[in-house]
């Protein structure tokens, strides 16, 4: 396999497809199914934006284009994009270049974080847990087994976007991106819904200042390069393992943060867990 030499060491394949939003905004628009209402489609496209996939200045598709995209009315999805205007997420602007603009993507205070790890019983976040390990393993894995060749340089790209970024909501942004793409080159549509719901769930909890610490990024990182280089070299066990640890660390850093607050909301977690970082 042909490598380049890079500035920061890292041995990757040339190439830089990165998956954008014409590739992922359909698996989100698919997975919407029963939440195909104004309420529902808002949180289908504030997810969006969540996940970087649409920035602040950005400018919406037309009323019309979103609705067939979600199989809808347009008065539904009017009625969606009012939601997300009383969110304060988008404006729309009259005129010839007019339309519904991007304004902000949505991140939670620090008070949301703690209000939604004080309502979520440790068992839930264990079920989270693993679920995040089965689905980010299973990616790992599959990823190795099936990536074009072309394709590591951009995933190492993204994976190198962590420590450039300037904010919580940027880290959370980069993170996702990372961990969705590896979803696209495993091939999978159901693991890609699910690793797309995962993010939108978990990445802006765990980058919120209640949670990770002055170290995460390098850490995080760093964790992202050794799984792209185990799938550059087709080591799907050695990805999985590697995901599977990385995945498992990251959330059970939620509960960590849960027990901290003091707010434990069912059953002991496992003694080996508690007072540390796994």
């Amino acid at each position: 396999m042909k490598v380049l030499a890079r500035k920061n060491d890292h041995p990757v394949t040339k190439g830089t497809a990165v998956s954008d939003r014409e590739t992922l905004l359909p698996v989100m628009v698919e997975d919407a199914g029963a939440t195909a209402s104004g309420p529902g489609i808002a949180d289908r496209l504030a997810s969006s934006m969540s996940l970087g996939l649409y920035s602040p200045g950005e400018r919406l598709p037309t009323e019309i284009d979103l609705a067939r995209q979600f199989g809808v009315a347009v008065a539904t999805l009017r009625k969606a994009l009012a939601v997300l205007r009383e969110r304060g997420l988008v404006e729309t602007r009259r005129g010839r270049s007019g339309g519904t603009f991007v304004v902000a993507a949505p991140f939670p205070t620090d008070d949301e974080v703690v209000t939604a790890l004080v309502g979520t019983s440790v068992v839930d976040l264990r079920d989270l847990h693993d679920e995040s390990v089965a689905i980010g393993s299973a990616v790992a894995k599959l990823a190795a087994s099936r990536i074009p060749a072309a394709a590591v340089g951009g995933l190492l790209e993204l994976a190198d976007r962590l420590p450039r970024a300037r904010s919580a909501q940027e880290r959370a942004v980069a993170d996702s991106r990372f961990h969705i793409e590896l979803a696209v080159l495993a091939q999978s549509p159901r693991l890609l819904r699910s690793e797309l719901r995962l993010q939108s769930e978990i990445s802006a909890l765990y980058w919120s200042d209640v949670v990770a610490d002055a170290d995460a990024p390098g850490l995080v990182h760093a964790e992202h390069v050794r799984v792209v280089e185990a799938v550059r070299d087709g080591d799907a066990r050695a990805a999985e393992r590697l995901m599977g640890e990385h995945v498992h660390r990251c959330a059970y850093l939620l509960i960590d943060a849960k027990i901290a607050l003091g707010q434990d909301g069912g059953p002991d977690v496992p003694s080996t867990t508690r007072g540390r970082r796994p």
